[in-house]
Order: structure tokens, then sequence, then C-alpha cells
């Protein structure tokens, strides 16, 4: 079993549900170290000084804000552990909000939440209380030094915290250049995109989508490490700009159709 990340309680209201937080995923990313391209050997990062070009020892560094070009306002670790949030063992809980009103841009990290000893009871009756409600707990919570915005929702028989971007880590969409409701789309053209996506609608099943490209690179490695001789490929042309969007949307569902016939 997993080791907890991280253990406290819950704390809605006068009631505390005891929990242990585990890591929801695990990163699959392929790693790479640098090598030095003659004698194969591993490179080393040194921290250097931009006007002496001497390495600069670890206990000589020190943090700074750039407030202008060249210009810096330094701070001790002294400050900053005092700004630093206090280390609590409570999620707090400080609303309900409907699922449906939280955007999926502001989920950053998930977490599972698994009832501590003693916790059995009052974690079912948090779980079921906000499915029946279809409600989603905006919390408080310090992990390793920080706070984090977190969403807490129930997932099959477990409670699921998510940390949350703050209001002011979304980027605006009005700083984007995108159609507005003057663009001339005619009732034929969204009939025949309602139908395509109809055509392409399905139940959502997480693993019929895989990493193509890192399973591409671990297959790359095996073969280099086996001796084979790797042909490399000529990247894939550019698809081209669609001039007539009617007649695209006419052969993308002509195509789901032929694709489906033929299962």
């Amino acid at each position: 079993m997993p080791r907890p990340i991280w253990s406290g309680a819950i704390s809605f209201g006068l009631v505390n549900v005891p929990v242990k937080v585990f890591s929801a995923t695990s990163s699959k990313d392929v790693r790479f170290h640098q090598l030095d391209g003659k004698s194969n050997s591993r490179i080393k990062q040194k921290r250097v000084s931009a006007t002496t070009g001497e390495e600069v020892p670890f206990e000589d560094i020190i943090k700074a804000y750039e407030i202008a070009p060249d210009n810096y306002v330094t701070i001790t670790p002294e400050e900053l552990d005092a700004l630093d949030p206090k280390a609590t063992k409570t999620i707090d809980i400080e609303d309900f909000v409907d699922l449906d009103q939280i955007d999926p841009v502001y989920y950053e990290r998930p977490y599972y939440l698994v009832p501590d000893k003693g916790g059995q009871k009052a974690y079912a009756l948090l779980r079921n209380a906000m499915r029946e409600t279809n409600k989603v707990g905006i919390a408080r919570v310090v992990l390793r030094t920080k706070q984090y915005l977190a969403a807490i929702r129930p997932k099959d028989d477990a409670l699921v915290m998510e940390t949350m971007l703050f209001a002011d880590e979304v980027n605006p969409l009005d700083e984007l250049d995108l159609p507005g409701p003057d663009v001339d789309v005619t009732e034929r053209e969204e009939k025949m995109a309602r139908s395509l996506i109809d055509s392409l609608t399905t139940e959502f099943e997480p693993a019929k989508y895989r990493d193509e490209y890192r399973e591409r690179v671990l297959e790359l490695i095996e073969q280099k490490a086996s001796g084979q001789q790797v042909v490399v490929e000529e990247s894939a042309e550019e698809a081209p700009r669609v001039v007539d969007l009617m007649a695209a949307l006419e052969a993308s569902l002509a195509a789901v159709k032929s694709g489906k016939s033929e299962k």
C-alpha cells in the first residue's frame, strides 16, 4: 500500500473527519540525463557568478526578487519563514458549492483522502451527503509549508481533494483574440457540426487513451539498448488549412459513418 503524504482531519463546522492524504496520480514521463557528446560522461550543473564567472558556494547564495532590470530586493530565509503559513493538521472547508459551478481550469493536482482510525462513519456521512447534494467543499490546507485552495468531492467510494489555482493565477479570456457572436455561421453549418459531434459521442473510457509518444520513446530506447539500427522517419506534413468549412464537415461525417460501418 502506498504511503500517505499527510495526515490530519477534514474540518467543517464542528465536525472533524480523520483522514490520510495519498497522491492520486504518478508521473510517467521519460526522464533523460545530459551527457558530454564526446566522452558520454554526465554533465554537472554549476552555480556561476554572472560577473566573475566563478562558481559560487551554496552557502553564499541568497534569494532576491528583481523589481527592475538588474535591481534586486534580497530576502532572507528568516523573513520568508515568518510569512510561511502555519502548518495545521486540518483541511478546513469554508464553503460548499455546486459541482458544475467550478470550471476545470481551476483544478491543479488530485489527491485521495482516506479515512484514518476512527473516521469511517464520519467519512461515509460526508461523502454520501456531498454526493446526494451534488456539492463540492472549498477548503484551505497547508501541504509542505505552502497553503493551497482545494476542492473536495466524492468519487466512487472515495473523497478526492484537488488543489486549485487562485483566481489571479488564471489568465482572463478577454486578453485573447476570440470570435464573438457576430461571426457569420450558417444554420446548415451548425446542424452539420452537431451531427459530427453526435456521431463521435461515446462513453468516456480512460484506458482507451494512451500516451503514444511516451510509448514510442520507450520503444526507441529499447531498440537502441539492444543494438538495433534506428531509421529516423520524416516528420509528418502539416495539415492543410480548411478553406471550405462545409465541405470539411461533410467529409468528416462521411468518414466517421464509413468507419463505423466497417466495424
